[in-house]
């Protein structure tokens, strides 16, 4: 039987010193020094050292056969430890156990790796073994604080009279933008359900049924291709209001990131947040989620060089193309040999076809192709650049947007390389005006940038269908840290709108209807006006935790091939239960 604890491994100090306890856990480390066996106990709060002496031979000799992760209990006094043996790092580092009663609840193989932080363990054995993984304080750690921020998230919306409703899992395959998971319907012979990638649609409804305010901490789904911070199955924090206009929305959520930022990182976030539309986030930082945490900002050359003389340039500019510029602070005395280095890394990170540079200095400038400028030209660029003595000026040439992602890729290479990046700070930024939509070359249409039900700017209505391309949306996305944390916008609240923009996006009637039907049917009934944002709560749980991998802040996630190696999933089916979903496999050979 098992004895029911009266304090956890975290609990015990000095001030509890002669007191009888109970404790319960794992045994994290085992140490025989003879006449005198010491066990660290371990549970998810913490570590006690607990002691076996030679006084109760049948107790110490039980001792002699715990092993690494058995789960023990004990019963002992609480004894002060000896001056020269206090560990100052372990909370309880005061004091130890003295052991008079020892239970063992369950024996333990040896793990495949050590139950401690900052293990080098690969990362698929990890996975294999994610139970022991688990038992690690800093993914104790890891989870217990994604916990707490459930918790204020909640707290935080209900304070402001959201309500929470879930929405279904089980719904009807819609164009999202990614490969939707797929479940067939047994009941219903050759008809499937589709996983949601988010509850859009659903969350319109609820404002369409006069809910008002909405919110849900929601599973969603989409089948795509993997990295570090994306897995097949995610967590959003899914929010709409109506009657709302995008300055409420930004205020509401950055009072949450404050609160959130407070109660579990200690830090004093400022509001409101900076704004920068998504044409200048992408010509000064190269990115839609610029990190603003160092400068390093993009400068345009064009202008300088259209008539120069070097032919790289001159064809840039005729094209139509960007000149481009960062400025790497103290870089200037690099040698030849890392610049060729560099040159190369910049070819294969961003793709660029080359890479220009200037070595910055108050006696003389060196430009990597000065023999086809004019000192003049050159000194230009240099002061274009905002380049001081000792400087590195970067440069590279292409079409645009291409050339500024490039630069922005570049930018946050240098930034990490040397180390210019403020890891201590939390920089937020909403960034606005995003296009409306975009050309896809491969299906020869426009696709929405952020979904098919963002309202384009007001005045860009009329001319929508004539030149969708120069539409701009009611769109946002929060920024932390160089990484996209949530995205949202204005809905379209009209049915003749949104069929206009069905039609922008080459989804004729039939398919609109078929699909979207029911959503174009809601809204002839009155539908309020209304927007709403969804956040990445595993990514801010991520970025919070300092992780390098969403899969270090869920609980059982999937490997980059979306399988989950501990269990085997996903894996087949028998026959039967294929018959059964009128599903014949076909054959791949």
């Amino acid at each position: 039987m098992s004895w029911l604890r009266t304090h956890t491994c975290g609990d015990l100090t000095k001030e509890m010193v002669n007191q009888e306890v109970v404790l319960n856990g794992w045994v994290s480390s085992r140490r025989d020094l003879g006449g005198v066996i010491f066990i660290d106990l371990r549970d998810r709060y913490g570590i006690t050292q607990v002691v076996f002496d030679e006084s109760n031979k049948e107790l110490h000799k039980e001792a002699e056969d715990l092993r690494s992760e058995y789960v023990i209990g004990i019963k002992g006094k609480v004894l002060l430890r000896d001056e020269e043996t206090i560990n100052p790092a372990m909370k309880t580092g005061d004091i130890e156990i003295e052991v008079s009663e020892l239970n063992i609840y369950s024996e333990a193989q040896t793990p495949p790796f050590e139950i401690k932080d900052g293990i080098a363990t690969n990362e698929d054995t990890r996975l294999k073994y994610r139970y022991l993984d688990l038992r690690r304080q800093e993914m104790q750690k890891n989870l217990i604080l994604r916990s707490n921020l459930y918790h204020t998230v909640r707290s935080f919306y209900h304070s402001n009279n959201f309500s929470e409703i879930e929405t279904p899992v089980l719904m009807k395959s819609t164009p999202e933008g990614a490969r939707d998971y797929l479940v067939p319907s047994r009941v219903n012979a050759g008809k499937f359900f589709a996983l949601p990638q988010s509850p859009q649609t659903y969350k319109q409804l609820l404002m369409v049924s006069g809910m008002d305010r909405y919110f849900q901490i929601v599973k969603c789904f989409r089948d795509e291709d993997l990295r570090a911070d994306r897995q097949p199955e995610f967590t959003q924090i899914d929010v709409e209001m109506s009657f709302v206009d995008e300055e409420q929305i930004y205020r509401t959520h950055e009072e949450l990131m404050a609160v959130i930022w407070k109660e579990h990182m200690n830090v004093e976030v400022q509001t409101p947040f900076p704004r920068i539309t998504y044409k200048e986030a992408m010509e000064t930082y190269g990115s839609d989620k610029p990190d603003t945490r160092f400068g390093m900002t993009i400068k345009k050359l064009s202008d300088l060089l259209g008539d120069c003389g070097f032919k790289i340039f001159e064809s840039t500019v005729k094209k139509g193309g960007q000149i481009v510029s960062i400025t790497v602070p103290g870089k200037g005395d690099l040698g030849r040999g890392a610049l060729d280095r560099l040159t190369e890394d910049v070819k294969r990170e961003t793709g660029a076809a080359g890479l220009i540079y200037i070595k910055v200095s108050d006696e003389e400038h060196f430009c990597s192709v000065g023999k086809f400028l004019t000192d003049t030209k050159v000194e230009e660029m240099v002061k274009r650049s905002e380049a001081e003595d000792g400087d590195l000026v970067l440069i590279l040439a292409g079409p645009e947007p291409d050339v500024f992602k490039q630069m922005g890729t570049l930018r946050l290479m240098m930034g990490k390389e040397l180390e210019l990046i403020d890891t201590a700070a939390y920089n937020f930024l909403w960034v606005t005006d995003f296009p409306l939509v975009e050309w896809d070359k491969e299906e020869k249409r426009y696709v929405s940038l952020h979904h098919p039900f963002t309202s384009p700017k007001e005045e860009d209505i009329d001319s929508l269908e004539e030149s969708p391309e120069n539409a701009n949306a009611r769109g946002y996305d929060l920024v932390l840290n160089g990484s996209e944390i949530g995205g949202g916008s204005i809905r379209i609240h009209n049915s003749e709108l949104q069929s206009k923009m069905f039609r922008v996006l080459g989804i004729g009637e039939e398919e609109a209807r078929e699909k979207f039907g029911f959503l174009l049917d809601a809204f002839t009934y009155g539908a309020p006006p209304h927007g709403g944002i969804a956040f990445g709560l595993d990514r801010i749980v991520m970025i919070m935790a300092g992780a390098g991998s969403l899969r270090d802040v869920i609980a059982f996630p999937k490997n980059q091939r979306a399988q989950s190696t501990m269990d085997g999933a996903p894996d087949t089916v028998d026959e039967k239960q294929l018959r059964e979903l009128h599903i014949k496999l076909r054959d791949n050979n």
